[in-house]
């Protein structure tokens, strides 16, 4: 087996042209690149790459790419340092819901200096599974030194970040209001959220995220505790069962551990089916569907006791949302737009747990755990002149409100084009009045919309792109900045895929000059993504 070496830490200088965020991201960035040949190397002064080999680049490694499946990333991964394969297991590329950007997170898996494997919420448990795997290939190497180093002391908590600005210290915001978005017919149910912000010391931007600590149904809570056949009110922890969890453990996904459990609680097919489940397999093809309450009625017989039931279980994260709301237009508050999600399985009602607890179960003027989760490299150009095309189908639509609003408040003379769609035009056209309002004030200069079940044929996003090519290319070729939001696996690729198709018909380029064409907007920040 090849030696492995822990990844320099690399530190940006304070005297470089970088805020401190910048520093933080661009020191985690290079730690996670230098791979185990290069030694020694503790800081980058400005311009000195510290004489070490070419680095790679982890925007365009294909071992990172979320629309991969996770056992082919791991393969384009399997030569790379310890570091980027743990990137490689992650799902999503910085989508920030872990607290870090993946470089850091990475870093900090493997330097021990982070012990959470189960962060990368995206990647569910395929990803932990896979970083448990790969925690353990390099337990006996490089990462564990920097805790060998620490032993025989005590171990200090890692310090809380700013308030209001990391998922360990929330703060509580106030709750003001839902409003539905769809119109009658519609099959989704999607909200239009408002947040007061007053207090928190939260500012943001346009292009940011908040995060929200959400509770679980209390109904689903009850059935469970039912189920286990003990009481409400016991006290585990300074806290009564049910409340803890409401609060605090997630009760979607069964975890591996949870299945562990089960299987020392089960005997003969039971128990060889639940270690079956521990370790990733299928065996009667429901694992997709198996929550926690599912995973207690799949094995009736194993009921375990309550406080190491708890102990098996998740703890329940945060989760993040894109904000479609200005400062500068809606000063003290923050909206979102979120799709509530609600279907049946073998006769139960599923729902989703930061969703539903927006869209119905919390109520006006209560308070909600919140924090400012801020955008890596998703903001509008500083030049205000410059064109924007923004392509958001759905919910995606949210940060592209508020660049519209942020564009109209500060009077930006650039052109706006906004390519929106979704089902029926009739029941999800999404702030339509505003979107309308905004083009006859010549704010939006152009909105191209798609439905994809009005009409015999599908008609999407990427759809119109094409079919508005000539224009596109222009406005492109001009200079504009490209943002989509959206489906990471399916619509981001397929808008590429179309800015790809129009560089090569209306920009003359061959298929390898089109491709190149969209990793210089890449290069260059003029194509960004906000991808889930």
């Amino acid at each position: 087996m090849s030696e492995h070496v822990i990844p320099p830490l690399v530190l940006i200088p304070e005297n470089a042209p970088f805020n401190p965020d910048q520093r933080s991201w661009l020191s985690g960035y290079f730690a996670a690149l230098l791979g185990p040949a290069v030694e020694g190397a503790t800081a980058l002064a400005p311009g000195d790459t510290g004489g070490g080999p070419k680095l790679a680049d982890n925007d365009d490694a294909p071992w990172h790419d979320p629309s991969m499946p996770l056992p082919d990333r791991m393969e384009l991964a399997k030569e790379r340092p310890e570091a980027q394969k743990l990137m490689a297991a992650m799902a999503q590329q910085d989508c920030g819901q872990c607290g870090y950007n993946c470089a850091d997170y990475a870093n900090a898996l493997f330097l021990k200096k982070e012990e959470r494997l189960n962060l990368c919420q995206p990647g569910g448990k395929d990803t932990l599974r896979m970083l448990k795997k790969l925690d353990e290939e390099f337990g006996a190497s490089g990462g564990a030194k920097a805790a060998e180093a620490g032993e025989g002391e005590a171990k200090a908590e890692a310090p809380l970040g700013p308030l209001g600005y990391c998922r360990e210290n929330p703060v509580e915001a106030v709750f003001l209001s839902r409003t539905r978005l769809n119109e009658p017919g519609g099959e989704k149910e999607t909200w239009h959220v408002e947040i007061d912000l007053t207090g928190t010391h939260i500012e943001y931007v346009v292009g940011d995220s908040l995060g929200l600590f959400p509770s679980n149904p209390p109904a689903l809570v009850d059935a469970i505790i039912a189920e286990l056949g003990t009481r409400p009110e016991r006290m585990i922890g300074g806290q009564t069962l049910r409340n803890r969890l409401i609060k605090d453990y997630s009760l979607g996904a069964a975890p591996d551990g949870l299945y562990q459990l089960l299987s020392l609680l089960t005997s003969g097919e039971a128990r060889k089916k639940a270690r079956a489940l521990s370790a990733g397999e299928d065996p009667d093809g429901d694992a997709a569907y198996l929550d926690v309450l599912g995973a207690l009625h799949k094995f009736p017989g194993a009921r375990p006791d309550a406080e190491v039931f708890l102990e098996a279980l998740d703890e329940l994260q945060p989760r993040l949302y894109s904000i479609s709301s200005s400062p500068k237009a809606d000063p003290g508050r923050v909206s979102l737009t979120v799709d509530a999600v609600r279907y049946n399985h073998r006769s139960r009602l599923r729902l989703g747990v930061a969703s539903t607890h927006l869209g119905e179960r919390i109520a006006e003027k209560t308070t909600v755990k919140v924090y400012l989760q801020k955008a890596h490299g998703f903001a509008l150009p500083e030049d205000l002149s410059k064109d924007v095309i923004m392509c958001g189908p759905g919910t995606g639509i949210a940060p592209f409100r508020a660049f519209l609003r942020e564009r109209a408040a500060t009077q930006a003379p650039g052109r706006n084009w906004l390519f929106y769609g979704h089902q029926r035009q009739a029941s999800d056209f999404f702030y339509k009045d505003e979107l309308n309002a905004l083009k006859d004030g010549k704010v939006l200069t152009r909105l191209s919309l798609a439905w994809s079940r009005d009409g015999t044929e599908k008609t999407y996003v990427q759809d119109r792109m094409r079919e508005n090519g000539a224009d596109l290319w222009k406005w492109l070729e001009g200079g504009a900045h490209f943002y989509v939001c959206g489906d990471a696996k399916r619509m981001a690729k397929d808008v590429e895929r179309a800015i790809i198709d129009v560089a090569g018909q209306f920009g003359g380029k061959n298929p390898d000059e089109a491709v190149a064409y969209l990793a210089h907007l890449k290069k260059t920040g003029r194509y960004q993504a906000d991808v889930y």
